[in-house]
């Protein structure tokens, strides 16, 4: 099989300590189905707005009434768009809270028929919670719920409906909703 597995690190920018994910996806990935793989890795929600940014070029869900020109992520695989090791591109979610993933492609592989794919390998920390006001937003999150004594601790916590681990990541878990039956291709 000519196919090649991308082992992408996807983090989250501006995080800090980074928040990221690890991930096996064949080549072929058409950009539309890494917008998903990217949604269950991260456990965004999906309801918000998304695009790549690959070099100078807007790839997304076609929009007639966009500023710019988008390309149609559906029509773009992967190996088309970054087809070596070591490139870089981005992944924009929410453009109101502007959640920016910097995607590196750090290793071109060889298929194994041994492993089903997409597969996360390794990440680090929760997913901030949707609609939070970005980064800075979720930092101000995190400062309130871990002092009861904050103007916004018993807002958060109502709002959030209860408590939240920031340090969760249970690959376990996202592993299960990438599988088939789960994510359809």
């Amino acid at each position: 099989m000519n196919e090649k597995i991308y082992q992408l690190k996807i983090t989250l920018r501006d995080s800090k300590p980074p928040i990221w994910r690890r991930v096996l996806v064949k080549d072929s990935t058409k950009l539309s189905r890494l917008h998903r793989i990217i949604q269950i890795v991260f456990g965004w929600t999906n309801s918000h707005l998304h695009q790549f940014v690959i070099g100078d070029k807007y790839y997304s869900t076609p929009d007639p009434y966009a500023f710019i020109p988008i390309l149609d992520e559906r029509r773009f695989r992967l190996k088309q768009v970054t087809p070596k090791e070591k490139t870089k591109f981005v992944y924009e979610y929410d453009f109101g809270d502007y959640w920016v993933h910097q995607i590196l492609v750090e290793k071109i592989l060889p298929y194994d028929p041994k492993i089903w794919y997409p597969i996360c390998i390794k990440g680090r920390l929760a997913c901030p919670p949707e609609d939070i006001g970005g980064i800075w937003g979720y930092y101000n999150f995190l400062e309130a719920l871990r002092d009861p004594n904050h103007a916004e601790h018993e807002d958060f916590v109502e709002w959030y409906g209860g408590e939240f681990d920031s340090e969760r990541f249970d690959l376990e878990e996202i592993n299960r909703l990438l599988r088939p039956k789960n994510f359809s291709k």
